[in-house]
Formats: structure tokens, sequence, C-alpha cells
């Protein structure tokens, strides 16, 4: 009720020309920071005159790190104001791309026929990461443990659809999927069938972010799904895959020494070298500090002794 008399008041005085009243008013009440303004369309963010804005878009698996990174980055950097949010890896580059976004957030490579639509993108690493194959706790505890790549291929096929044929309980399989832009089933599809963009007619539900899929999954006592491993806890295990006759579990070490299978880079993606103000938080993220952030997060910052030999879903040569 607030805004709306405030923002009626203001339409009032512009009539009678005192317009300019009214905004000096609200800069004295808000200081130089950020505030929030009704328009004619919506809610406009408006920042105080002088201010340098980065607008940040894309992945839930890399918002968590940027997130932390431009709180501490603004709290030295007052005159430079960072709004992220998320959206997915296809919205982030497609954002960095058109110019929507200053840097769009990315937790998969970028594909040949984005470089070929925007021939400008520029990628910088500052994190790695992998997918995990997760499974409801209660699924984990009755004993299934360990998955073949073709037995979690043909569960989210529809080929495999109860628990009992892979040594589980005699329970219907929940396949959760994702949207078709996460970056986190793009790499995941990739390593299954060779294909991010493959269909999966087993899927019973289609989630969005990391913390959304995870919170289904967690819910269910049956659910299978993919997951960054930093989003994995005691609801959502990540099982181990069967390869090569070996078991490799979803962990940081197997990560960085390059044995587990689905490993990927988290990437910021720009329109071209980055400069400016844009520069200076990228650099941050890669300074000592910044990664510091990547490994709270529960990633690995890329000065890590080892780095990751392979990197899931990629399409370099």
């Amino acid at each position: 009720m607030f805004w709306e008399r405030l923002y009626l008041g203001m339409i009032s005085m512009s009539r009678q020309n005192s317009g300019k009243i009214i905004l000096g008013m609200l800069l004295v009440l808000f200081g130089t920071g950020a505030w929030v303004l009704p328009g004619l369309s919506g809610w406009v963010q408006v920042f105080a005159q002088g201010s340098t804005v980065i607008r940040i878009a894309g992945s839930t698996t890399v918002l968590p790190i940027v997130s932390r990174a431009a709180e501490r980055f603004q709290s030295r950097h007052p005159s430079i104001k960072i709004t992220v949010n998320a959206g997915g890896s296809g919205v982030g580059i497609h954002g960095a791309g058109t110019g929507r976004f200053d840097i769009g957030l990315a937790s998969r490579e970028i594909t040949p026929n984005e470089n070929q639509r925007y021939a400008s993108l520029h990628t910088t690493v500052i994190g790695r990461d992998a997918v995990a194959c997760v499974v409801s706790s209660e699924i984990f505890h009755a004993g299934v443990r360990t998955l073949s790549k073709r037995q979690i291929g043909y569960i989210y096929l529809g080929k495999i659809t109860n628990w009992k044929q892979v040594g589980g309980p005699d329970r219907p399989i929940v396949v959760i999927d994702k949207e078709t832009h996460r970056g986190t089933r793009h790499v995941f599809m990739h390593y299954l069938f060779g294909n991010s963009k493959a269909r999966a007619p087993g899927a019973r539900l289609v989630t969005g972010s990391n913390n959304e899929e995870q919170a289904k999954i967690a819910q269910s006592d049956s659910a299978i799904g993919m997951l960054s491993i930093a989003w994995m806890n005691e609801d959502v295990a990540g099982i181990g895959i069967h390869e090569g006759g070996q078991v490799i579990q979803p962990t940081l070490d197997n990560v960085r020494n390059g044995r587990f299978p689905i490993a990927r880079n988290l990437n910021l993606i720009t329109a071209g070298q980055p400069a400016g103000a844009v520069k200076l938080f990228i650099d941050y993220l890669l300074s000592e500090e910044g990664q510091r952030l990547v490994a709270e997060s529960g990633y690995i910052p890329i000065h890590s002794p080892h780095a990751v030999s392979r990197v899931a879903g990629s399409h370099s040569k």
C-alpha cells in the first residue's frame, strides 16, 4: 500500500510539473544504494547515478559461487552493483550472446551451434564439478548403491521401470528429468547417450533448478535423478557408476583425478574478452579469495593441484 500511494502521488505531482521533488525525496530516503520503483509495466530496479551495473544470470550450479562473490565484491566496490539470477545454462549463454546479460553462467560447454550463432562468446573457467546420478535415500539404503551406464540409460528410456530389476525393492522407479536447456541435463545425457538433447521417455517428472530437483528426490522414496555433486545430502544419495570393471564413486577426489566420467567445468560466458567492471569481478573470482568461495560452495577450484582430465559434454577437439 505504501508503494501504491507513493506511486499515485508521484503521478499526481508529475502532472503538476513537480516530479523532480519526489525523485529528490526518494534519493534522500534510499541513499546511494539500489531501490525499487513501480513503473507502468511493473517494478523497475533503479540504481543511484554513477553506479555501474553488472547483470548476471544462468546456471543454478554456478549461481551459489557467484552470489557469494557478488556480495563480498560489492562491499569493497560500492559503485558497482551486481544482479544475479537463475534460469539455466542455456539462458545464460543466450543472454550473454544477445547482450541481455553481461555475464552468463554455464555448467556445460558452449555447443558448436551456439558458437556459430554468437561468434564472439568467451569462456572463463572458475571451477570444476561433476554430475552425479542420485537416488532417494530409501533406495540407497535398500541396497541400490551402484548402477552401470547402461542401467541408468535404460531407466531413462523406460526399459527398466522397477527397482527390483536392478537389485532394489519391488517399487516403481520415479524418474526425474530436467528442462532441456539445463546444463546438468546436457552433460548427463551426453554421457548416457552421446546426445545432449536425448529424450527421456521413462521420466515422470521434469524439474528446473538444482534445489527443485533435490527437493523432489528427497520427498520421494523411490526416485532417481541427476544433480551436481555439491547438492547431494543425507536425503539425496549419489550412487557409484559401474564402468570398465570398477565402481567409481561421485566424490571430489575422483573428479580431481579424472576417474569420474561425468566431470565438467563451471563457466562464466561473456561477449568477447571481459573488460571494465566485468573483468574486475571475474578477476576477483579467479583470485585466491574467490577460489576459496568456489571450494566453500562444494566445488573444485581451478588452482587445485589436480586438474580434471576429461570434461563431459565437451565439443572441443
